[in-house]
């Protein structure tokens, strides 16, 4: 297998404000655009040909990657101009692979972080003589997922949409949005209108027939869709806990990138990331959180498992705890910022605006 699609098209709404000038996918994760982190694993899993199936703030990706060839890729570019959901987007790039009918394709979306075994979804694919293979994780909750139970031979006998009860909740098993189609049940899909995998072309390919394999992998998963979940993936990836060969440094407890500075007696911990030309001041703490290009955290400043917006500043011996602060967003000194509160992106707090007392 040498080739892929990549679904990069969402709009990333519940990353808000994050995703305001910036799709999804390109929001930085440990110092790097989380994109790049995806094409690395691919490339290191023999992967040479990606297609990217683009469409919100489409014009931002080519610019950054070109080619592919900074990353041993050869990258090609193609837009939606109204969404197709996953399944049309993945048709409407059809035209640009090189596989041959019989081949096989991987497929992964451009919002899942994962230590999934690439090679090894292939193999189970081509032993198994399967017409799309699925990697499936197991979560301890599975009520917020679709589930995909399968018999002893890793056969899916059902796709099952989101349980309601305890006795619809039938297995742990769920879909972790990568999978491995033959050439030619890409092509089979629909054209012109919008088609989600998951919905339509599954449960109509287990209908007629068709064998869908699956395969459990239960490495590091994460859906980087809120951001809550992508300040961890960040911290994880820094720590090592993720795999990813595109981290821009050793990992540990911090990432600073170069051009960044850091006051000697600041205190960064917990996988934070400062990227470039932004400012950590004197006596600041910074924990589990990620500092996007040119963002100012002042003296005395507390931030806690938080994303501080590219040029984003922080006033002196101000809190922010599990917060979003948007791109050029000014919050001034003495504020106390808690848990989900989003600023958005040249908004401006004066001094001492927002304070949570002890009893709330």
């Amino acid at each position: 297998m040498t080739e892929a699609i990549l679904l990069v098209g969402g709009k990333g709404t519940r990353l808000r404000p994050l995703t305001v000038n910036t799709p999804k996918p390109m929001v930085p994760a440990a110092g790097v655009p989380f994109l790049t982190h995806q094409l690395a694993r691919a490339r290191a899993a023999g992967v040479q040909h990606i297609v990217l199936a683009t469409s919100y703030l489409a014009e931002v990706f080519e610019p950054h990657f070109g080619d592919g060839s900074d990353l041993g890729l050869s990258l090609e570019y193609v837009t939606e101009e109204e969404p197709l959901g996953t399944g049309g987007a993945i048709r409407n790039v059809a035209s640009r692979l090189h596989s041959g009918p019989d081949e096989p394709v991987l497929i992964f979306n451009g919002d899942i972080l994962t230590g999934l075994d690439i090679q090894a979804l292939v193999s189970t694919h081509s032993s198994s003589g399967a017409d799309v293979s699925l990697h499936l994780t197991r979560v301890e909750d599975p009520r917020a997922f679709g589930l995909v139970p399968t018999d002893a031979t890793g056969r899916v006998t059902a796709f099952l949409e989101k349980p309601q009860t305890p006795e619809e909740i039938v297995t742990d098993q769920i879909n972790a949005g990568a999978y491995v189609f033959k050439r030619s049940v890409i092509d089979s899909i629909p054209t012109g209108r919008p088609v989600s995998v998951e919905r339509e072309t599954f449960p109509e390919l287990l209908s007629a027939g068709a064998h869908l394999q699956g395969m459990v992998d239960s490495t590091y998963w994460l859906d980087l869709g809120t951001p809550q979940a992508f300040v961890r993936g960040s911290a994880d990836l820094v720590l090592g806990r993720a795999p990813s060969p595109a981290v821009p440094g050793r990992c540990g407890d911090r990432l600073v990138l170069p051009s960044a500075r850091v006051a000697p007696d600041a205190k960064l911990t917990g996988g934070t990331v400062v990227g470039a030309d932004a400012v950590v001041g004197e006596g600041a703490r910074v924990t589990g959180s990620v500092l996007l290009a040119g963002a100012v955290v002042e003296p005395g400043a507390l931030i806690t498992d938080s994303l501080i917006g590219a040029g984003a500043r922080i006033g002196a011996r101000t809190v922010v705890s599990g917060a979003v602060i948007g791109d050029g967003a000014r919050v001034g000194p003495d504020n106390e910022l808690r848990e989900g509160v989003r600023v958005w992106c040249d908004t401006t707090l004066p001094a001492g605006a927002v304070r949570f007392s002890s009893d709330q």
